[in-house]
């Protein structure tokens, strides 16, 4: 015997609106009927506890309902507590993230994102390795995509939640520059193929005023592999003062280094991060960063993209001023 569905259908819904089916179905995607009939079948389809099959849903509206989610290396602890956030927002908008991880690899990147345009996703959100990338042009033509810290190459990009990372290095900087720091390694993830990232950019720039000496060094944001950077960076001749990380999960690395190599934070070399992870607090000692404020992040990109979707006019660009968060990792050189 074949068991009858209980699933409530949208002739249900028709039928107690006194509508047709197809007047039912406009009413729903909030198109050629009234807001007072829209508000009315709204009403009907709430009450019955109709719910619209994902498949019909879709081909109704040309929409899949997934947003790409494309993060430069799910080994960053901050990238992850920014996916998280980002995949939450998105259902509770009754939406759905699919959480892709270029590894810290450029190519791999650009890679991904074609196949996240191939599959049709309403949107892309991107935290980019090379925001210099000619694709982004390309893919801003097909979709909407928004960028993450920094603005994309082109300008083609529906909306931008960028950082102004001049700002948050020259707080790092002057930071330990007050603290009587003149030799800084800097340690980066950012690789030589992409070497025009605005942050790295900038401490260059901001060294030369403050009169620093800085040494930059790649440095993954794997625990193990930054820790071997850090190793190799608080052995080198004359020893840094102070280590400034563009990354919560490097500056791990380097405690772990220095514990390794019987130094004292601070008291042997000052340690600071750069995007305030949650864990960052509950180090010894406590982690000097910078905060860039993850949950306005996680709202601003998440509402630009939704609004991006629906053709909504959203305020294109929001840029995220830091906060230097000063604990106990920095110290006098």
């Amino acid at each position: 015997m074949t068991r009858k569905s209980n699933r409530t259908t949208i002739r249900d819904v028709a039928k107690a609106t006194g509508l047709s089916s197809s007047a039912v179905s406009y009413a729903l995607r909030g198109i050629q009927t009234s807001e007072e009939t829209q508000e009315r079948v709204r009403r009907a389809a709430d009450e019955l506890g109709y719910e619209a099959h994902p498949i019909a849903r879709a081909l109704a509206s040309g929409r899949s309902g997934m947003v790409g989610m494309l993060c430069g290396s799910l080994e960053d602890f901050w990238q992850q507590t920014l996916a998280v956030g980002i995949a939450r927002e998105l259902l509770a908008r009754d939406r759905y993230a699919l959480i892709l991880d270029a590894g810290g690899d450029p190519e791999r990147e650009l890679d991904l994102a074609r196949r996240l345009r191939d599959q049709r996703v309403d949107g892309l959100i991107v935290q980019p390795l090379d925001p210099s990338a000619p694709l982004w042009a390309e893919l801003g033509d097909d979709l909407p995509v928004v960028s993450i810290g920094d603005a994309l190459h082109g300008g083609q990009s529906r909306g931008e939640v960028v950082f102004d990372n001049r700002r948050g290095v020259t707080l790092a900087l002057e930071h330990l520059h007050g603290l009587g720091h003149r030799r800084i390694a800097v340690l980066t993830s950012t690789q030589a193929s992409t070497p025009d990232r605005p942050a790295d950019v900038y401490v260059h720039s901001e060294a030369a005023r403050l009169g620093l000496t800085v040494a930059v060094v790649v440095a993954p944001q794997a625990l193990e592999a930054a820790t071997q950077v850090a190793h190799t960076a608080l052995t080198a001749e004359p020893r840094p003062t102070a280590v400034f990380c563009f990354s919560d999960s490097i500056a791990y690395g380097v405690y772990a280094a220095a514990r390794e190599l019987g130094l004292d934070v601070p008291g042997d070399v000052s340690v600071c991060g750069y995007d305030s992870h949650p864990m960052s607090a509950l180090l010894t000692p406590p982690l000097t960063t910078v905060d860039w404020d993850i949950d306005g992040t996680v709202h601003a990109a998440v509402r630009v993209m939704v609004g991006a979707i629906e053709g909504k006019p959203r305020r294109r660009r929001i840029v995220h001023e830091p906060t230097l968060r000063q604990r106990d990792s920095t110290g006098p050189a």
